[in-house]
């Protein structure tokens, strides 16, 4: 009998997040009615498409025992360039007024390429350097802070926002399907390609099975003939690709983009894999979770946002999010050994 209360109480603990989820939007429901729409819901998904894509990178890194507090800066590095490229051909507060029409794959291997240097270099100091990947991230997220206020106040710029981004940018990022009246935002797509992407590197890739393999036991991964120190900087460099991927989008989704653009992106990215089942312990996760994570995270924002609470509240409630999910998720580490 004992075993099996103890059994309940645990499944409790473990769906507790959930619990909390269904009482924040009993409550938004009660209190605003009009919440239940599919305006609602399409926005949810979109704030989270964007999100999801950033958080399926760092995710690979929490698998392998790691994580990147750079992120968010280095999104904001991203949006920024990415802003100044394409920004609309006849502004006439154009960063760089010389240059014309920039195809889109230009402004996307561009973000790529910044994220990929940032993330290539953290999991360098990682994998040869033998430094943690908390501090690691940590100098690298205030270099990206730095070189992001510098970008913004090149230029004859001095800091100002960037905007007015052109028409086939917003087109390609905020453009929408319409299948049976009902309209179906692009983002959402992109956020689906993704996901079925990181699901095949996951689980059909030696890459994703080294992840794996080297965040349950990196000697055990070492010993059976896997070269360690290569695959976590490719990790790193994977991480990279989503984070770049994903602020090329958020650049055109947000429209414009200042010094702040992309702060505490990470603690989001973070807190919905480990909402979605990513284990700090390593070894742990998969992409479905991911998504589902950073959905359930956006749903609750947002369900603040539109309730009227002050962001003040909100980040108290984000902050207790992330303890309670990591805390259950040390609770089912604990157990386990």
């Amino acid at each position: 009998m004992d075993k099996t209360k103890q059994s309940v109480k645990d499944r409790l603990l473990g769906y507790s997040l959930y619990f909390i989820l269904l009482a924040i939007l009993i409550i938004t429901i009660i209190l605003e009615p009009k919440f239940v729409s599919f305006r609602n819901l399409s926005n949810i998904l979109q704030m989270a498409s964007t999100r999801a894509i950033i958080a399926m990178g760092i995710s690979g890194l929490i698998i392998i025992n790691g994580t990147d507090l750079s992120a968010g800066r280095v999104v904001g590095c991203c949006c920024a360039v990415s802003a100044a490229l394409l920004q609309n051909p006849d502004y006439a507060a154009k960063m760089f007024p010389n240059l014309g029409h920039v195809p889109l794959i230009v402004g996307w291997l561009a973000s790529v390429a910044i994220a990929v240097a940032f993330a290539a270099i953290i999991g360098l100091c990682v994998a040869y350097l033998h430094m943690h990947a908390f501090i690691a991230s940590l100098g690298m997220q205030l270099a990206a802070y730095g070189f992001l206020c510098l970008f913004m106040d090149s230029n004859g710029n001095n800091g100002q926002p960037l905007s007015n981004l052109a028409e086939h940018y917003d087109n390609f990022v905020k453009g929408a399907f319409t299948i049976g009246g009902v309209r179906i935002p692009y983002l959402i797509f992109y956020m689906i390609i993704a996901a079925v992407i990181m699901w095949i590197v996951w689980n059909k890739t030696v890459l994703g099975k080294n992840m794996y393999a080297i965040g349950g036991n990196i000697e055990a991964a070492r010993v059976s003939g896997i070269n360690v120190e290569k695959y976590i900087v490719l990790i790193f460099i994977l991480s990279g690709i989503c984070v770049g991927t994903g602020a090329f989008l958020e650049c055109s989704r947000i429209g414009s983009v200042t010094a702040v653009t992309g702060q505490n992106y990470e603690f989001d990215a973070i807190s919905g894999a480990v909402i979605g089942g990513v284990s700090f312990a390593g070894g742990v996760g998969t992409i479905p979770g991911v998504v589902l994570g950073v959905i359930i995270l956006q749903t609750i924002n947002y369900c603040l946002y539109f309730l009227g609470v002050s962001s003040y509240y909100q980040y108290i409630a984000r902050g207790l999010i992330i303890i309670i999910a990591v805390a259950i998720d040390v609770r089912k580490y604990v157990k386990k050994k």
